[in-house]
């Protein structure tokens, strides 16, 4: 809900509702109070175990437990230390199960052991303690002292392993990683960094298990040595769920409470928010206003999937029927806030709503309101229409992620905000949650760069809205002018063309509970780095995208971890080997680092601003980086009705065979669309874009070799055929077809193509066979310190070629390369160089200042590197044997700091045969 403290406009009603959320009898404070979870009482000897049905029955003095198993991986452990059980949420998280597994135990002596063919748990009976193994004898988990409780609390108490991490907890907000560490878990309406919004008593190990406390109380997580986890109610309720892998933990996690649902496909779209009717801060408007909003989105070429139009205290909502049909001819959909409960739903649905944004509208008490809301909310959108339920709340609970988005609340953008966010949003997939977001540069504050920056990375999102209306000015895309539009427009339109890549995660997270949006320790579990603050900003998109966003004023990104494998570049093409880390990034305002795993088959849809853009005859693309052999599934139904939900979607595969490296043949294999849904394309034209430093001697679709055409205007005019641009992105094949049968398959074989990252063959090098230029090569990659190095001219501003002709000690080279410490420049030579000549030096229109050095680096190795040059050094001649080099780099360094380090490669030319 809204912070009550941020908006003069707050009604009394308002206010009434914030001091209702607090806990009954004392605040969350308080509650979590170190007097409220001192332990005082502990669990004693065993004094009776017998089985009982399904499960197993303890007794230990005055205190009860049981045991019962829901499959062979998962069971739940309950203590009452009154001996009565109780269970007050009930049926409102975990799930309907099937039918328990088979089990056994036996008397081992100092304990009894209960059996899956998968689990072990121990049953100490000195004093009651649990430990859980597998079948292999391998430890899970143990406790170093039992259970305990005083009047308030019960308590936990773990080993904690040497290397053990932990996550989940739902968001925390600016952290994903809590080894040594203590979280709190409730609703606190804090929604800035160290608040714990959309909290969940979840949480998971890499020793492979996780922890689900049910319950509606806050709790306290220590993550020390010894763990600790503390609920503050006077009994212990808790599933454990133990698996081969972290992503197998939050599926058992989410089988218990809930698989994320699956939105309507404009939800994955932009989405926009505002009160439209009797706004103060705007002027007197009316609810049909939105449609000039609306109209703005159009004539501004923005993509935008849907609007609230009724975002603000006391703001209401007119004319909904005539609202919702003026949005649905703009390609929108009608989202209101539930600013006054849920009573009128039914209505406002079959006027056109499809969107509910939770707030007053949370109905029962304590942590119950967001997921009662988020339920009924969901339930009264699909009982009324034909379309899914679609939701966003904040401080919600476990069981939401089953009907909604979770939205972290009134925040200001910032870069501070930027910055925190990213690990916020990555760690809550840890606890089942698929969707995740936050405004776009908040609702207060920002600035046109903030806004910018923020909306690059959060495009990488499945679901994200603008919020307006509560800043001095709004914040659609388009409020800031140029450049802002362009940029905004370009990451949006990249949002859109991903459709079918992220709504292929969104259908995969319904299946396994993970969502799109991934810390990178759930990818690379083995890699030590993953679980530390060294990757805490960035984040992977799918298993194929790492993002990592610039959170500062700054046009430089350093400390960008790239994990085991080979990782392109999305923008240039250069290649990196990971492990590793990148530091001096160049990351001028309109570039997200943003880099694309080899092995990566991306489906796209090429050019759409809308999902309701594509017609019968769309094609699709499959954005390719070929190294060794990768798949994709694509997902599809109709993306608004539950038609899928009785079978109604259909999958397609593409499988990649490439060389792991250099040049050789790079076979696609498309799988026939395998199901059916209304709207099915039967027959689609395909494209495909085949990132290759070499190009292909022939490309062939089923057998039959396609025409080569020579230019892209050709290639634009075609049916189909394949065109090579070595100047994309260091080289991609483009390749069209004819519109081919959706339920046939078909191969795609292109002889001569590489492998990203590997290198090129002695049979098909590629890179310059005859002397020259460097200027005038392809640049694989190139970074600089300030705007983008020149060709044939000296460093300039920002912009492309507005430097001055290079002059050293007064001798002008008409040929050359002006950079910028740190700069470095990367060439394709392919083996064919023999040497590298070139005189180097500072620019004679940098005066009395400046120190570098120049080095020039081949296929990981430095060849050769000059001494500290200033501006009053003489140029110095450069003469370096490349041998077979497959790859060169032109390398300029600072020394000192990097003021007027304008290094000048004059006359710098490759000698080739």
């Amino acid at each position: 809900m809204r912070r009550t403290v941020h908006h003069p406009l707050i009604r009394p009603a308002a206010l009434a509702l914030a001091a209702a959320l607090t806990l009954s009898g004392a605040s969350l404070s308080a509650a979590l109070s170190p007097a409220a979870v001192a332990a005082t009482t502990s669990a004693g000897a065993v004094t009776a175990f017998r089985a009982d049905g399904a499960g197993y029955a303890i007794s230990a003095g005055t205190a009860r437990a049981r045991v019962s198993f829901t499959t062979d991986q998962v069971f739940r452990i309950e203590l009452a230390p009154n001996g009565s059980f109780t269970d007050p949420t009930g049926s409102d998280i975990v799930l309907p199960q099937g039918a328990p597994p088979a089990t056994s135990w036996r008397d081992a002596g100092d304990r009894y052991e209960i059996s899956t063919s998968r689990l072990t748990l121990r049953v100490y009976k000195a004093a009651l303690r649990f430990a859980l193994y597998r079948a292999d004898g391998s430890l899970v988990w143990s406790e170093s002292k039992p259970l305990s409780w005083d009047g308030k609390a019960t308590t936990q108490t773990l080993a904690r392993g040497a290397t053990e991490q932990f996550f989940g907890a739902g968001e925390q907000n600016g952290s994903f990683s809590y080894r040594g560490r203590t979280v709190q878990v409730g609703q606190d309406t804090n929604w800035n960094e160290g608040g714990h919004p959309n909290s969940v008593p979840f949480y998971l190990s890499s020793a492979g298990y996780g922890v689900f406390r049910n319950t509606y109380a806050p709790g306290t997580y220590a993550f020390t040595d010894p763990v600790s986890t503390t609920e503050q109610e006077l009994r212990f309720d808790a599933y454990y769920f133990a698996g081969p892998s972290t992503k197998d933990v939050i599926g058992q996690y989410t089988s218990l409470t809930g698989k994320p649902f699956l939105p309507p496909i404009y939800g994955l779209e932009m989405g926009d928010s505002d009160c439209y009717l009797h706004n103060a801060n705007r002027g007197e408007r009316h609810t049909l206003d939105a449609l000039k909003v609306a109209d703005g989105y159009v004539q501004n070429d923005m993509p935008n999937g849907w609007m609230l139009v009724n975002d603000g205290y006391g703001c209401g909502y007119e004319n909904l029927a005539q609202t919702a049909q003026g949005l649905q001819q703009r390609k929108m959909q009608l989202g209101l806030w539930t600013e006054n409960g849920l009573s009128q739903l039914a209505d406002q649905v079959r006027a056109g709503q499809r969107i509910a944004k939770l707030d007053v509208a949370w109905v029962g008490s304590g942590y119950k309101f967001a997921l009662d809301g988020c339920k009924a909310a969901y339930q009264g959108i699909e009982a009324n229409s034909d379309a899914r339920g679609f939701t966003w709340a904040p401080e919600s609970w476990s069981g939401a992620q089953r009907c909604g988005v979770q939205w972290s609340g009134d925040q200001s953008g910032s870069w501070d905000y930027i910055r925190w966010q990213i690990p916020t949003y990555a760690g809550a997939t840890m606890s089942g949650m698929a969707y995740n977001s936050g405004d776009v540069d908040g609702i207060f504050g920002g600035s046109a760069k903030t806004y910018t920056r923020d909306l690059e990375w959060k495009s990488f999102l499945p679901a994200i809205m603008s919020m307006d209306g509560w800043a001095p000015s709004d914040k659609q895309p388009y409020r800031y002018g140029e450049p802002y539009t362009a940029i905004n427009r370009k990451y949006l339109k990249l949002k859109e063309s991903l459709l079918p890549y992220m709504y292929s995660y969104a259908a995969e997270a319904t299946r396994t509970g993970v969502g799109a949006v991934r810390p990178l320790a759930l990818e690379y579990p083995d890699d030590p780095v993953t679980a530390t603050d060294a990757v805490k900003y960035e984040f992977l998109s799918g298993e194929d995208f790492l993002v990592a966003p610039v959170y500062a004023d700054t046009s430089v990104r350093d400390g960008i971890y790239l994990p085991k494998g080979t990782w392109v570049d999305y923008w240039t093409g250069r290649t990196y080997q990971g492990p590793t880390t990148v530091n001096g990034y160049q990351a001028p305002l309109d570039t997200l680092p943003l880099f694309v795993k080899a092995g990566a088959t991306v489906p796209m849809w090429p050019g759409v601003s809308s999902y309701l853009d594509r017609t019968a005859s769309s094609p699709l693309t499959w954005d390719v980086y070929p190294q060794g052999r990768s798949s994709f599934s694509l997902y599809e139904d109709d993306g608004v009705t539950r038609q899928h939900r009785t079978g109604k979607y259909a999958t397609q595969t593409a499988t990649v065979d490439a060389p792991a490296t250099g040049a050789g043949q790079v076979r696609i294999d498309v799988s026939a669309s395998t199901g059916d849904f209304t709207g099915k394309q039967t027959a689609r034209p395909y494209r495909f874009d085949v990132h290759s430093t070499t190009a292909p001697t022939q490309v062939a679709l089923g057998g039959r070799a396609l025409p080569r055409l020579a230019t892209k205007a050709a290639f634009d005019a075609a049916t189909e055929g394949w065109w090579y641009d070595p100047a994309d992105r260091t080289g991609v094949v483009h390749v069209k077809t004819a519109a081919l049968s959706t339920a046939t398959a078909f191969q795609l074989v292109l002889d001569g193509a590489s492998a990203v990252g590997g290198g090129s063959t002695p049979t098909d090098p590629g890179g310059p066979r005859v002397d020259s230029w460097a200027s005038d090569l392809t640049w694989v990659g190139s970074t600089n310190g300030w705007g983008p190095a020149e060709r044939d001219r000296s460093n300039g501003e920002q912009g492309a070629a507005d430097g001055h002709p290079i002059t050293l000690d007064g001798t002008v080279h008409p040929k050359g390369i002006g950079a910028h410490a740190a700069s470095d420049i990367e060439f394709l030579t392919g083996g064919h160089c023999s040497s590298f000549t070139a005189s180097v030096g500072i620019d004679d229109e940098i005066s009395g200042y400046g120190d570098v050095t120049f080095s020039v680096q081949a296929d990981g190795a430095t060849l050769w590197t000059s001494p500290t040059l200033t501006s009053q050094s003489a140029p110095l001649a450069v003469d370096v044997p490349l041998g077979a080099a497959q790859r060169v780099h032109l390398v300029v360094s600072s020394v000192g700091t990097a003021t007027g380090d304008h290094g000048d490669w004059g006359s710098a030319r490759f000698h080739c045969s």
